[in-house]
């Protein structure tokens, strides 16, 4: 029985390297997305309560000095909040809602791409299948005789077009949908940090 040689499949088949490239992408936004999420997450309540010992103090300038230190997008929030701290309650609390967004905006980068690759990923594969199983057929009518066997080949080879693209989509959308959580929990860590920051200025 004749071994299927997926490396000469590889070379004739333009699918598999558009497959590829697909997948060296996800790694690398995933890659560079987890490695952004790792610097700007930071313990929240912990921030919080130093943020608070130094309002305590009356010493709101050295707060924001401490915050400007961190890479966290919780301090980033924190800081633009003792910023615009003689503003109005209303206004500051639309002021640090602006501030969320804008750091969700960046929390959310190149996770598109991701989601891309885990959606349009299967349906470069099955176009690379559909593409071997026609010149499957077509070797089939140059030859004439043979019957299944001469295209049974060709189809097993077509078939992993489809698998090809099936590798690529699910790491793709399991990665997505696992950014997307902790893209969730930290927004809703900047809301309750940064509305208890609102709290605090409001009762000096």
């Amino acid at each position: 029985m004749n071994e299927i040689d997926y490396l000469a499949i590889f070379r004739s088949s333009f699918t598999l390297v558009i497959l590829l490239f697909c997948s060296i992408v996800s790694i690398a936004f995933a890659f560079e997305r987890w490695l952004y999420y790792r610097k700007v997450n930071v313990d929240g309540e912990e921030m919080l309560a130093t943020v608070r010992k130094y309002l305590e103090s009356g010493k709101p300038d050295q707060a924001q000095a401490w915050l400007a230190k961190s890479p966290a997008a919780l301090a980033r929030v924190l800081n633009y909040g003792l910023a615009n701290r003689n503003h109005s309650r209303e206004d500051l609390e639309e002021l640090l809602g602006t501030a969320r967004l804008e750091e969700r905006l960046k929390l959310e980068h190149y996770l598109g791409i991701l989601g891309t690759m885990g959606n349009s990923a299967p349906f470069i594969g099955l176009f690379g299948t559909v593409l071997g199983i026609i010149k499957a057929f077509s070797d089939l009518a140059l030859a004439g005789t043979g019957g299944p066997t001469v295209v049974a080949k060709g189809i097993a080879e077509a078939l992993v077009a489809t698998a090809g693209g099936l590798s690529v989509a699910i790491p793709a959308a399991v990665l997505y949908n696992y950014f997307q959580r902790r893209v969730k929990i930290m927004s809703t860590e900047m809301e309750v940090y940064s509305t208890r920051l609102a709290v605090m200025i409001g009762a000096k």
